[in-house]
C-alpha cells in the first residue's frame, strides 16, 4: 500500500541591515501567518506549523505566497527545525515524512502518502525526508534529493524512487544514527550555491543537526534547467501510515543585493576637446548603487561583454553600461538591476548673480556660493577679468570674502577628467537703509547724577519700516556685530554716543550715531541748612526758578513756614526733570559749663561748645560778656551761660564755701581747724594743703571728715602760710568741675 506524504512549510527571508531587502517570516506564538497560504490539514500550533495530525489520509502544507528569482544566487540558504512524532498506526506504523521544495510552480493540488505532497511533473528543488520505506513497509531515515521534474512512469509521485543520473541523491538510512521521529526537534541547514565549474549546476549541502548528510553537485533537469523563479514551500503526507509532522524556525536567505538606485546618470562626462572621447572611472559610482562598496564586487557589462577598464573606460556615444553587484559575504545574491547611463556632454554650467550688502559703497561676497553649476566633485577659479583668466593670471585668492563694488567676475570650472567651462558671476549690491544721526536727551539719574537712562529703541534714526535694530556701544562693534547692548530700553550711560545698526529685510544695515545728552539737575541756592533753637521754627524757602514743588510735608508752595527741627525735602521741577533735594533744620549745639574756679568770693566760668560770643548771667536777667563774677554771696549762686543763638540759657548753681584764712589750734575751741566737712556730700571732693613750697601737707578724705587740725601725722606743722585746693563736681547734667583755692595762717602757740 502507498503511503501518503503531507509537506509543511515555514519560511523566513531574513535580509538584515539593508533598507530595501525582502523579509519572509513564519515567526511568534502564535506564528503569523501574514504572506503565506496554509493548506489544510496544516494549521498553526502555538510557535510552530503542524503539517498533519497523527491521522491515516492527511496532507497539509504551506507555501509563500511570493516567486522568488534565484538566477543570480551564487549562494542561499535555507534553515528550519522539524519533529516528526506520534504513535503511527498498527499495521504500517509511522509514516510518511515531509518535503521542503522550491518549485516553479506552486502545487496546485497535494497527494497523500509516499508523495510527500509533492504531485507528479512538479520541477524544482524537492528535498524529502522519509520515513516510510515504501519497498519492505518498514520504518527508516533517509534525504531524497532531486532537481528536476518528478515525472516517473505511471504518474508516480514518490521521489524515493526517482534516480535521474546527476539530478538526484538518496542518503543512507540514518535511522540508527540521526533518527527523524522523536520527540525533540531536529536543526536543518539547506544550503544552495553556484557549481565554480559548472554553473548551470547546484551544489547542495544538507546539514542535520550539524553534521553534513548532503554535499554533492546536481544538474538541473526537466523543466528545472529553464525555470526562472519559483516558490518557496513545505508539504507533508499520511496515508495507511501516519505521524504528526512540524516545523518551526524556517529562515530561508534568498534575497538580491539590495541597491539605493538602479540607475545613475552621471553628469559630467564631457568629451575630450580633440578627440571627441569621453573617459570616465565606472567605479566611482559604486557608492551610488550601495553603502560600503569595499564588502561588494562590481561587474560592468556593455553589450553583452564585460568591460576590462572600468577606471578609465572610453566612450563617444550614448552607453548603457550594465552593472552586476555580487555580495561577498554570500549572505546575498546577485543585483545585475544596476545600470549607469553615460550621454556624452560638454560641462553643465550656468551664470550666476550674487547680492552683497554694502559698507561705504563695497560688499564682501562668497564666490565660492554662486550657483554656477550642479556638478560635484570639482574645483573652481575665480578671475577679475575674462582676460585674466584664459591667461591663467591674477586670479582671486579669496574668493570666499572678496571685496567688491558692483560688477563682473569669472569662475573656472574644472571637473575631475579633466573638462573646464567658464561661468560669469554678476555681483550686485543690495540696497541698504537711509539713517540719519539724532540725539537722544534723559534726565540725570538720582543715584548718579552725571548718569542718565536713555530708551535707545526711540531714537528716530529712520522712517522706513520692515527693519530691525541693533545697538552697540561703538561703531567698530556695529560694523562687526559683537557686544550688542542688552539692554537698550533702559540704557545707562553719562553723555557720550551709541551706534544703532538698522538692518533691513535683505540683511543690509546701515549706521547711525545717536549722541547722549544726560540733563543736569538744577539745585536751589536758596535752600540752605538752617541752625536754630530746638525751641524755635524757621521758614524754608525753594527760590522761585522751579515750575512745580512737592515739599515732604506735602506742600506745593515755593517755602514753608513753621519749620521745626527736621530733615526735610522737597522735588523741584525745572523743565522735563524733577530734582529731590534735601534740606536738614538743625538744633543748635547748647554750650556747657565746663567749670567754675574760685579764688575767694570770685568766679570764673569757662565754657564750651555751642557758638561763641557767650553772655553770662548770676539771675538769667542781667547780661554780660565777661565770665569773671566778683563778690559772691558765700552759700548757693546760679550761672547763666548763652551763646549766639541766644537760646535758653544753660544754669549751674554752685556753692561757695566759707572762707577761713586764720587758724590757731591751741584748743581754745576757737579757730582751731579748717573744717569742710559740709562739702563731704559733692561729687569727686578733693581738700589738699601743701606748704610755701608745693609739698603736700594733708588731704582730706571720708576718714579725716574733710576736717584739719594744724598737724602732720599728729606733729604740729611751723606757723606760717598754707595754700589749699579744693575741687569737686557739680551733680548738673553738665558735671562742671568747681575749683576753690584759697591759702590760711597758721599760728601755733608753744
Amino acid at each position: 500500500m502507498k503511503k501518503f506524504l503531507v509537506t509543511g512549510f515555514v519560511a523566513l527571508l531574513a535580509l538584515c541591515h539593508q533598507i530595501n531587502a525582502q523579509s519572509y517570516q513564519l515567526s511568534g506564538n502564535p506564528v503569523n501567518t501574514t504572506g503565506w497560504s496554509l493548506v489544510p490539514s496544516a494549521t498553526v500550533n502555538t510557535d510552530f506549523i503542524q503539517l498533519t495530525a497523527d491521522q491515516i489520509s492527511q496532507v497539509g502544507g504551506i507555501k509563500l505566497d511570493d516567486p522568488i528569482n534565484l538566477k543570480y544566487c551564487d549562494k542561499w540558504k535555507v534553515e528550519f527545525d522539524f519533529r516528526i512524532d506520534g504513535n503511527g498506526t498498527t499495521s504500517y506504523g509511522r509514516g510518511d515524512g515531509f518535503a521542503f521544495w522550491y518549485l516553479a510552480n506552486p502545487p496546485a493540488s497535494y497527494v497523500q502518502g509516499a508523495g510527500l505532497g509533492i504531485p507528479s511533473n512538479a520541477s524544482g528543488l524537492m528535498v524529502a525526508f522519509d520515513i516510510f520505506n515504501n519497498s519492505s513497509e518498514g520504518q527508516m531515515s533517509k534525504v531524497h534529493v532531486l532537481y528536476g521534474t518528478n515525472n516517473l512512469p505511471a504518474g508516480n509521485n514518490n521521489i524515493e524512487y526517482n534516480n535521474t543520473a546527476n539530478s538526484t541523491y538518496h542518503t543512507p538510512d540514518l535511522i540508527s544514527t540521526i533518527p527523524f521521529v522523536g520527540s525533540t526537534y531536529r536543526h536543518v541547514e539547506v544550503n544552495g550555491e553556484i557549481d565554480p565549474n559548472n554553473t548551470a549546476n547546484w551544489i547542495i549541502i544538507i546539514k542535520i543537526d550539524n553534521n553534513t548528510v548532503v554535499n554533492q553537485s546536481f544538474v538541473p533537469s526537466g523543466g528545472a534547467a529553464t525555470m526562472t523563479q519559483g516558490y518557496f514551500g513545505f508539504s507533508a503526507s499520511t496515508g495507511a501510515a501516519s505521524a504528526r509532522h512540524s516545523i518551526k524556525n524556517v529562515k530561508v536567505y534568498v534575497d538580491k543585493v539590495p541597491l539605493l538606485q538602479n540607475t545613475v546618470t552621471p553628469s559630467e562626462t564631457c568629451p575630450n576637446a580633440l578627440t571627441g572621447v569621453v573617459t570616465t572611472d565606472l567605479t566611482s559610482f559604486n557608492a551610488q548603487f550601495v553603502n560600503n562598496p569595499a564588502n561588494y564586487t562590481f561587474t560592468y557589462i556593455v553589450n553583452g561583454t564585460q568591460v576590462t577598464n572600468p577606471s578609465s573606460y572610453q566612450f563617444s556615444v550614448n552607453t548603457t553600461v550594465n552593472v552586476i553587484v555580487k555580495d561577498n559575504s554570500g549572505t546575498f545574491c546577485d543585483n545585475p538591476d544596476a545600470k549607469i547611463i553615460l550621454t556624452p556632454k560638454d560641462v553643465e554650467k550656468m551664470d550666476a548673480t550674487l547680492f552683497g550688502c554694502p559698507m561705504n559703497g563695497f560688499a564682501v561676497f562668497d564666490l565660492t556660493q554662486a550657483n554656477v553649476t550642479p556638478l560635484t566633485n570639482i574645483t573652481k577659479q575665480f578671475y577679475r577679468t575674462l582676460a585674466d583668466l584664459n591667461s591663467g593670471t591674477n586670479e582671486i585668492t579669496n574668493p570666499a570674502t572678496f571685496s567688491s563694488a558692483e560688477g563682473e567676475v569669472y569662475v573656472k570650472i574644472n571637473t575631475a577628467t579633466g573638462c573646464t567651462a567658464i561661468a560669469k558671476i554678476s555681483l550686485k549690491l543690495y540696497p541698504v537703509p537711509t539713517v540719519n544721526e539724532t540725539t537722544l536727551r534723559s534726565c540725570f539719574n538720582t543715584n548718579n547724577v552725571s548718569t542718565g537712562t536713555f530708551n535707545l529703541t526711540q531714537a528716530p534714526v529712520t522712517t522706513e519700516t520692515g527693519i530691525t535694530k541693533k545697538y552697540f556701544i561703538n561703531y567698530n562693534d556695529a560694523l562687526a556685530g559683537i557686544n550688542e547692548i542688552s539692554n537698550p530700553q533702559a540704557y545707562i550711560s553719562a553723555n557720550g554716543s551709541v551706534y544703532i545698526k538698522v538692518i533691513n529685510s535683505n540683511g543690509c544695515g546701515s549706521i547711525a550715531k545717536v549722541t547722549l545728552n544726560v540733563i543736569p539737575p538744577v539745585y536751589s541756592e536758596t535752600l540752605k541748612d538752617q541752625i536754630i533753637c530746638m525751641e524755635d521754627t524757621t521758614t524754608l524757602d525753594a527760590g522761585a526758578n522751579f515750575s512745580s514743588y512737592l515739599w515732604s510735608t506735602g506742600a506745593t508752595t515755593q517755602s514753608i513756614t513753621h519749620v521745626g527741627v527736621g530733615t526735610y525735602w522737597v522735588d523741584l521741577k525745572s523743565g522735563e526733570c524733577v530734582l529731590r533735594q534735601e534740606v536738614k533744620v538743625i538744633p543748635s549745639e547748647s554750650p556747657v559749663i565746663k567749670g567754675i574756679n574760685l579764688e575767694g568770693n570770685t568766679a570764673i566760668v569757662e565754657v564750651k561748645g555751642g557758638k561763641a560770643p557767650y553772655q553770662y548771667s548770676l539771675d538769667g536777667i542781667q547780661w554780660q560778656e565777661s565770665n569773671v563774677f566778683s563778690n559772691l554771696t558765700r552759700g548757693e549762686n546760679t550761672f547763666y551761660v548763652k551763646d549766639f543763638y541766644n537760646c535758653d540759657p544753660v544754669v549751674v548753681t554752685v556753692t561757695v564755701p566759707n572762707l577761713v584764712n586764720v587758724i590757731t589750734p591751741n584748743g581754745d575751741g576757737y579757730n582751731d581747724v579748717i573744717n569742710y566737712s559740709e562739702l563731704g556730700y559733692k561729687k569727686n571732693l578733693t581738700f589738699v594743703i601743701y606748704d610755701r613750697y608745693g609739698n603736700k601737707v594733708f588731704e582730706g578724705n571720708s576718714f579725716n571728715n574733710y576736717t584739719w587740725n594744724g598737724t602732720i601725722q599728729g606733729r604740729k606743722v611751723p606757723t606760717q602760710t598754707y595754700w589749699y585746693h579744693i575741687s569737686w563736681d557739680e551733680l548738673s547734667k553738665e558735671r562742671p568741675k568747681i575749683v576753690f583755692t584759697g591759702w590760711v595762717l597758721l599760728k601755733n602757740r608753744d
